[in-house]
């Protein structure tokens, strides 16, 4: 899985990098088919704020966080993509429609 982290307005130091990575590959291990995932972090005054964006059984899929603190709002964006993600996988099983099958011996029951 390809992680990539970009800032605006902001130096991506070692431990905001590894703190992201940490947790979108967390999240990532209880999605498999999640191939890449992009990261940006933005800062504003007063406010830090992290968008991540990923593609997932076609659909794409997009979260932000904002927060006084960075590692707080990274946290928070992995917690709502998780939950996108969950919600999209339960989307996705529900439209697969089983089939009703019927035993042999309930069908041709002799008269």
């Amino acid at each position: 899985m390809k992680i990539t982290i970009s800032g605006h307005h902001v130096k991506i130091t070692q431990a905001i990098k590894q703190a992201i990575e940490n947790k979108l590959t967390k999240v990532a291990n209880h999605f498999p088919d999640i191939m890449a995932i992009e990261s940006v972090v933005k800062v504003e005054p007063n406010q830090q704020q992290i968008e991540v964006i990923t593609q997932y059984e076609g659909q794409k899929i997009s979260v932000r966080a904002a927060s006084k603190e960075l590692y707080k709002a990274i946290a928070e964006a992995a917690k709502k993509l998780e939950a996108v993600l969950k919600h999209r996988k339960g989307t996705l099983q529900k439209k697969q429609h089983k089939k009703y099958r019927v035993p042999q011996s309930d069908m041709f029951q002799p008269s």
